[in-house]
C-alpha cells in the first residue's frame, strides 16, 4: 500500500458485508476503492469458524447474495467450506481482488475535519478516503471470559472462533464452555473422539431439529439450466421466514406451540428425566435465538458426555471448577462464550469529528441511523450495524438492503458535488432508534424472560430489528437528506485553498 494513498472510498473488512459493498460499488461505476482486510484471504466469520461441525442454520439458497445465485450449494444447510468457498468465488467473479489489501488491520481511522476526509492507519501502511463503510460484523472478534485461574491452566485453551486444528482431541478430556449456536454444532462433532466431555451450561438453548439433506444432482442441474427456478426457491425460503416475524414481534405467546415440539424433539433423544429437566430453558422460546440441530441431544445422551447445569467459575490447576462447586479433571478448554457484540472493537479504533471515538459515543448503547449512520462520524457507514439483526431469518437480506442504502448514500455525495460530507443529524439518529426500541418492547427478546447476546449492558436491545426484512428494505431504499447535515469545508478553509491554488497557477505560467 502505498503512503498517503487517497481514495474514495475505503471498505473494512471482506466477509459478506465487505465484499457485498465491494460489488455494489463497482456496479455503481466506483472503481477507487479498497477492501481493507486483517487476515490474508476473504472470508469474514466464514474464515475464522473453521471448528468441527461448523455450518449455517440458514438455508443455502437464502444465505447468498441475490445478485450472485448459487445453483450448486451441496447440501440444504451448507458447511463453513462451502459458504467460504462461495466468497472467494463471489471476490473471483467480481474482479474483486485487485482491491483488495490484506494483512492490512485497521488501527485507527480519524475524521479530518479541513480536509473532509478520513485518515486510515492499517498494519501494512497509511490512507485516506472521502468515505469509510465499516463492514467488520458484530461476530469477527472472540470473547473469552475472565475466569480465574484460567491463565495457570497447563492444558490447551482456545475459543471456537479460533480452533487449533494442531491439537488432537482424541482420547482427551475436554470441557466445552457454553451452549450456543457453535457449541450445539461442537459437541456432536467430538463427542465420539474424547474420552470425556463435560459441557458448562449457563442456561440452556431451545433446539429443534434441523432438517439437513444433500440436494440431488437432478435439481443442481435444474437450478443451473433455468435459474428462475433458483429464483423460487429463494422466495419461497424467504417468505416462510417473512411470515414468522409477527410472532416474535408481536405475538409471543404463539409461540408456545413450537416450545411443545421443541420438547418433543428433546424427549426423543433424552431419556433421563434428570437431565431432561437440566436441558429444559424456563424462557420463551426465540427470547434466545432457536439452535438448529439432530444431533446435539443424541450426543449429550452419551456415557462420556456430563451436562453442568452451570457456568465455569474457577480453575485449579488442571481442574475446572464451576459456579456450583462441580468440579472435573480436563485437559483442553474449548470456549463457546461469542464474540462482542454490543462493545465491537471497531469502535474504539474510529475517531469522530468532535476526537471522541465511537466506542466513547456509544457508551450508554450504540444507535445509528437506519443502522447506517452514526451522528458526528460523518461520511462513515456500517453494514451490519446497530438493530439489524435477525432472530429467524438470513442476515444476506440486510446486508443487501444496507447496500442499497449505501449506493444512495454514494449518490447523494455526487449530487451535491464538491468536497463534502453528510453527517447523521442527532436528532434523526435519536428519532430513528426511538421508534425502533419502542417497536422492541413488546417483542420475544424484549419480554421472553431470558438474558442473551441481544442485549447490552444496560439491559437494552441494540442488536436485533423488530420487524420484517421488507420492512427493513423499504426504509433503507434511499438517503433522505433532511435527517444529514450537509457539511463543506468552512469559508476560510476554501480562501486559504483558493489563495493557494491562484499562487500554484501564477508561478506555472511564470515558468513558461
Amino acid at each position: 500500500m502505498a503512503e498517503h494513498e487517497h481514495v474514495r472510498v475505503a471498505v473494512v473488512g471482506s466477509g459478506f458485508g465487505g465484499l457485498g459493498a465491494a460489488v455494489r460499488l463497482r456496479r455503481e461505476g466506483i472503481t477507487d476503492f479498497v477492501v481493507l482486510e486483517r487476515a490474508d484471504s476473504v472470508g469474514g466469520t466464514w474464515r475464522d469458524n473453521s471448528y468441527p461441525g461448523c455450518a449455517c442454520d440458514v438455508p443455502s439458497h437464502l444465505y447468498s447474495f441475490s445478485f450472485a445465485p448459487n445453483p450448486d450449494w451441496p447440501r440444504t444447510f451448507s458447511g463453513q467450506e462451502h459458504i467460504r468457498g462461495y466468497l472467494e468465488r463471489v471476490t473471483d467473479v467480481f474482479r474483486l481482488r485487485p482491491h483488495i489489501r490484506f494483512n492490512s488491520e485497521v488501527k485507527r481511522m480519524t475524521w479530518d475535519g479541513d480536509e473532509l476526509r478520513w485518515e486510515i492507519e492499517t498494519a501494512s501502511g497509511t490512507l485516506t478516503a472521502d468515505l469509510v463503510v465499516s463492514a467488520t460484523g458484530p461476530l469477527s472478534d472472540p470473547k473469552v471470559p475472565d475466569i480465574p485461574g484460567l491463565d495457570t491452566f497447563p492444558g490447551k485453551v482456545f475459543h471456537s472462533a479460533r480452533w487449533d486444528h494442531d491439537y488432537d482431541l482424541r482420547g482427551k478430556r475436554v470441557a466445552m464452555v457454553g451452549t450456543g449456536a457453535s457449541a450445539i454444532q461442537i459437541v456432536p462433532a467430538i463427542q465420539p473422539d474424547v474420552s470425556k466431555l463435560v459441557l458448562f451450561q449457563r442456561t440452556p438453548p431451545w433446539v429443534m431439529p434441523r432438517v439437513d439433506r444433500a440436494i440431488s444432482g437432478a435439481e443442481r442441474r435444474l437450478h443451473r439450466a433455468l435459474p428462475l427456478t433458483t429464483q423460487l426457491r429463494r422466495g419461497l425460503l424467504w417468505g416462510i421466514r417473512e411470515l414468522q416475524v409477527q410472532a416474535f414481534t408481536k405475538r409471543p405467546g404463539e409461540l408456545g406451540f413450537v416450545e411443545q415440539l421443541a420438547k418433543r424433539n428433546m424427549a426423543r433423544a433424552i431419556k433421563d428425566p434428570a437431565l431432561r429437566a437440566k436441558l429444559t430453558p424456563d424462557y420463551r422460546i426465540g427470547c434466545k435465538r432457536i439452535l438448529l440441530s439432530s444431533d446435539y441431544y443424541p450426543a449429550i445422551a452419551r456415557p462420556n458426555v456430563d451436562v453442568v447445569a452451570s457456568g465455569l467459575g474457577e480453575i485449579r490447576g488442571s481442574t475446572v471448577v464451576a459456579a456450583d462447586g462441580t468440579e472435573a479433571e480436563v485437559d483442553a478448554i474449548v470456549f463457546g462464550t461469542g464474540f462482542h457484540v454490543t462493545d465491537m472493537p471497531i469502535a474504539e479504533r474510529v475517531v469522530g469529528a468532535d476526537g471522541r471515538t465511537l466506542a466513547e459515543v456509544w457508551k450508554g448503547g450504540m444507535e445509528a441511523l437506519r443502522g447506517a449512520s452514526a451522528a458526528g462520524f460523518p461520511n462513515w457507514m456500517t453494514i451490519i450495524g446497530p438493530n439489524t439483526g435477525l432472530g429467524n431469518s438470513s442476515m444476506i437480506l440486510m446486508i443487501e438492503s444496507q447496500l442499497n442504502y449505501m449506493a444512495d448514500f454514494v449518490r447523494q455525495l455526487e449530487v451535491l458535488g464538491g468536497r463534502v460530507a453528510l453527517d447523521a443529524r442527532p436528532s434523526a439518529v435519536r428519532a430513528w432508534n426511538h421508534r425502533v426500541q419502542e417497536r422492541m418492547k413488546r417483542t420475544v427478546w424484549n419480554t421472553g424472560g431470558c438474558t442473551s447476546w441481544y442485549l447490552d449492558a444496560g439491559g437494552r436491545n441494540t442488536t436485533i430489528w423488530p420487524g420484517t426484512t421488507s420492512e427493513f428494505r423499504r426504509a433503507t431504499r434511499r438517503v433522505d437528506l433532511g435527517e444529514y447535515e450537509v457539511v463543506r469545508p468552512s469559508a476560510a478553509r476554501v480562501t486559504e485553498e483558493t489563495a493557494r491554488e491562484t499562487a500554484e497557477e501564477t508561478a506555472r505560467e511564470a515558468a513558461v
